[in-house]
């Protein structure tokens, strides 16, 4: 019988009675409630159950075989007279016990612990896959509440210029021509911002299955903003390397190879000959109608196998093979845990790069010009094309930027889900 711990079992119901109590979402929480409630993971969790099952199995001795026989029953001369134990029957009562030789039992135990473990890292990456999954889909969610942010403030700005410009229209101020280019560039911004809540709707049920929360605690505001841009030397090399042999999926394929390992060293230990002891008592009383009786007798037994057809050779191939495939998905997993490395610090590297020279430079830049030329736009000393083409430019900088920060925060859960161990001494951007 398994037994259920009530305060594990409550775990989830806590984190969403939590959620419930509170106005905003935390990446660490939906983390949390994610870990519980994701069926790939609770999957993982059954097969090491059935693994560790499988390791008792694998521990056990053959169980010794009991044998009851009655033979010699002559229906011409009969049983004879007298109790049952009397009778004139041969019964015996024979035990066998298959005594293995070669480490069989050890080997087969130390494979299957080494499945058990194999399993257990399959437990720990599919937890890894899965903070990562649900960081990739919290930014994403975050990116579509900015974008739509900043869609509907310059929707919003289309909307007030609209309505003075036709006042201005009205006055003789400004051309009908203008007037309808601003309400073409206000129904283009409209339908961008309509895009963009419907992005935003998208997203936050990306998050809501992911994480297994309701459709309405997935509408809470988040409350982690973005990771500030981090000053730190990424690790390489040595260091690099290590991590990566520490990774879920490296240890185990390991794990997989040690037991590959013991099931060709089983496979070679079927040459060795198990035998068979086996112990008899056996009771065959005289009568008158039968004087051939030995009355108590005992024997034993020992049975040996002759390999004169064949001696396992199929199962020493196989094995052999099983452990070339461990071998080379081990060093499959090293060389795509190193390029998934390597492929986060260059992300990082770059999309960092690419956001600081933003944040500094260009977006500060493109916002002096926007408020330049507004103001100049509102005291008439900039035409409406000129204008329109500084807010197209202004709002293609601020989603650029948005952009940049939602690949930057990506690139760096990639990184610390690679790289767990590494550690970033965060500045200010």
């Amino acid at each position: 019988m398994k037994f259920i711990y009530w305060p594990a079992a409550l775990l989830p119901l806590c984190l969403a009675a939590s959620l419930h109590a509170q106005e905003n979402l935390t990446l660490v929480q939906l983390q949390r409630i994610a870990l519980e409630r994701n069926h790939d993971v609770r999957l993982a969790a059954l097969a090491l159950d059935n693994a560790a099952a499988t390791v008792i199995s694998a521990a056990a001795a053959p169980n010794p075989m009991l044998t009851l026989q009655t033979m010699n029953i002559n229906p011409g001369l009969g049983v004879g007279a007298g109790s049952l134990r009397s009778k004139t029957v041969d019964s015996s009562v024979r035990i066998d016990q298959l005594l293995e030789r070669g480490g069989k039992r050890g080997l087969r135990r130390d494979g299957a612990l080494h499945q058990e473990e194999g399993t257990r890292e399959d437990v720990r990456e599919a937890r890894r896959q899965l903070r990562l999954a649900v960081s990739q889909a919290y930014y994403d969610a975050l990116a579509a509440d900015e974008r739509l942010a900043i869609l509907n403030d310059t929707a919003q700005l289309y909307q007030r210029t609209v309505e003075v410009a036709q006042k201005k229209r009205q006055a003789g101020d400004l051309s009908p021509a203008d007037v309808a280019r601003l309400q073409v560039e206000a129904l283009r911004a409209s339908n961008d911002t309509a895009q963009a809540r419907s992005d935003v709707a998208r997203a936050r049920l990306a998050l809501a299955l992911l994480t297994g929360i309701d459709n309405r605690l997935a509408q809470l505001p988040l409350a982690d903003g973005w990771p500030a841009v981090a000053a730190t030397t990424l690790a390489q090399g040595d260091p690099a390397e290590a991590a990566i042999a520490r990774r879920p999926d490296v240890m185990a394929a390991q794990a997989r190879v040690a037991a590959a390992l013991s099931a060709h060293k089983l496979a070679l230990a079927s040459r060795t000959r198990d035998v068979s002891i086996g112990v008899q008592a056996e009771h065959y009383p005289t009568s008158a109608s039968n004087p051939q009786g030995s009355g108590n007798s005992f024997g034993i037994s020992l049975q040996v196998p002759l390999f004169l057809h064949y001696q396992y050779d199929g199962e020493i191939r196989s094995a052999q093979v099983a452990l070339d495939l461990a071998q080379e998905n081990l060093e499959q997993a090293r060389i795509l845990a190193r390029a998934e490395l390597s492929r986060s610090v260059l992300d990082i590297r770059s999309n960092g790069e690419r956001l600081q020279r933003i944040d500094d430079s260009l977006l500060p830049a493109a916002q002096k010009s926007a408020q330049a030329a507004e103001f100049a736009y509102q005291h008439g000393a900039l035409p409406i094309a000129d204008v329109l083409d500084v807010r197209r430019s202004y709002r293609a900088v601020q989603l650029d930027a948005l952009a940049a920060r939602s690949d930057y925060a990506k690139a760096l859960a990639a990184w610390q889900a690679s790289f767990p161990t590494a550690s970033l001494e965060s500045t200010t951007p």
